[in-house]
Formats: structure tokens, sequence, C-alpha cells
């Protein structure tokens, strides 16, 4: 099977951003930069959530689906780097999976928040992400291929944003990814949600934020799973199959020193 990458980002309000774009007192704190920046915001805008490019990624979480060269099925979910990682490092962990299997992405609403938010951080950054970008004009033996179906236009499908077709992209017709997986019978958001990450950076929760961003991409591939039943991707039993297999390819992560978490995520399957 194709390579799959479901990939999900975390973000916070970017303090250093902030003050290179504002004449305010060295003095002040992150904290205090990012207040006052909300704050400004909410005044004007009537929401207190930063501009796209003024969001710094704290995680990156990702589920790759494979099969191997030996012609083994593989799944993988994780968070991209470490607790301590740089955004910088984070970025380009994501863009060089890209590089390294040219994956069919998926999202959940994907293109009208996390890639424009890697698209800047990458620019500020200095990344490379040529592949990424790839439309049919570089020399790669497969460039012609990218010219009809790349990453970057809205309606091909190298990358799917699961909200954004199932809604016919119209924005007034999406569904939050929580609500629509419960409907289908997955387990939905655990630990916290988006409107907590900041709050949870402040304490020092980075091992949460990545926890509850890898139950997010879990969500996405088996809503994706789902989609490729609907569509005939997958025949009824293929589809039993591949959700028998990431149930148990979760549990064996359950018992992993660091996969506590996925018990729980597990026990809040229902009839599908």
């Amino acid at each position: 099977m194709t390579t799959v990458l479901v990939f999900d980002i975390e973000t916070i309000p970017d303090a250093h951003g902030i003050r290179r774009l504002e004449d305010w007192p060295a003095s002040m704190s992150d904290l205090e930069v990012i207040q006052k920046a909300q704050a400004q915001r909410l005044e004007k805008s009537g929401t207190d959530f930063m501009p796209l490019h003024l969001q710094q990624i704290v995680a990156i979480s990702c589920v790759i689906r494979r099969t191997t060269r030996e012609g083994q099925p593989q799944f993988k979910v994780g968070s991209l780097g470490n607790e301590q990682s740089t955004e910088k490092e984070l970025v380009q962990a994501f863009f060089d999976l890209i590089e390294k299997y040219t994956p069919q992405l998926v999202s959940w609403n994907g293109s009208g928040f996390d890639l424009p938010v890697l698209h800047y951080r990458a620019l500020i950054h200095g990344i490379n992400a040529s592949r990424y970008w790839e439309m049919g004009e570089s020399g790669e033996v497969d460039s012609r291929d990218f010219k009809w179906n790349n990453y970057i236009s809205r309606y091909h499908m190298r990358h799917i944003d699961l909200m954004d077709l199932l809604a016919k992209f119209s924005g007034r017709a999406n569904a939050p990814l929580d609500a629509l997986a419960k409907l289908c019978g997955f387990p939905g958001k655990m630990g916290m949600d988006g409107s907590q990450v900041w709050q949870g950076f402040l304490d020092g929760k980075i091992k949460e934020i990545r926890n509850y961003c890898e139950t997010d991409v879990v969500n996405t591939y088996l809503l994706y799973a789902r989609f490729q039943k609907m569509r005939g991707g997958f025949s009824d039993l293929e589809y039993e199959e591949e959700i028998k297999f990431i149930q148990a390819e979760l549990s064996k992560e359950s018992k992993t020193p660091a996969g506590g978490f996925w018990t729980e995520y597990l026990a809040g399957f229902q009839s599908h």
C-alpha cells in the first residue's frame, strides 16, 4: 500500500515573534508579552487566538501506515523529536519524512491550520522542504507526476484534508474531529483539547501535550480508514481487518513504558 502519513500539530503563541514585531520593553517576560498581545488581539478581532504566522509549534505527531519491503504491514504512531527538541528540529523532521516516503498526507483541518503554520515556521527557520513543494518543475524522475497531483494545489489528492473534503470545501459544513470520531465509534479526544495546550505548556506538561496530539492523529487515521471504505478503497472485510490491526498495534504500545495512555484510549472504542 501507499505509505500514509497522518499528521497534527500543537501550537502556542510565539513570544519571540511578537517581540520582533512590537517595540515593547525587553524587561517584559514572555508571558507578559503574550498576554498583552492576546488582549490587543481580543479587542481588535473578538478572539485572543493569535494569527497563524505567530503560532509556535511545540508538538508534531504522526501516524505512519505502510507496507515494508518485506511485505509486512506497519503502523507507527508517535511524536517527532523529544520533549526538549527545538521548533526548528520538529519542523525539519516533519519535512524529512515527506522527503523519505513521498507519502499520502492526511490531516483534519490541515489545509486551514496545520500546513499554513508549518509553511510559515519552515520559512522563518530556513528549512529545506523541496519534495513537499514539488509541483512538476524539478529534475526529479517523477517530477511530471507532481504537475497534476501535488501537496499544494487545493483539489489535488496527495494531501487529503478530511475535514475540508467531507464538508465539500464549505467552511459552514465543517465538523469537529472529536464529534465525528465518536459518531463513528472511535474514542475521540483524550487528556485535553487544543484550547488547553497553552496552559499545559506553561505548566510544563509537554509529555501530556504530545500524548494528546498522538491520540488526535490516531482518530484521524481511523476516520481515514472509514473514508477509504466509503470510497471503495477498502472492502468491508479489509476495513474490519484494518481496525483490528490498529487496535492490536495500540495494545502493544500500551504495554511500553510511556504508552499507558493507550489503554484508556482503547477502552473508548464502540461498535463500528
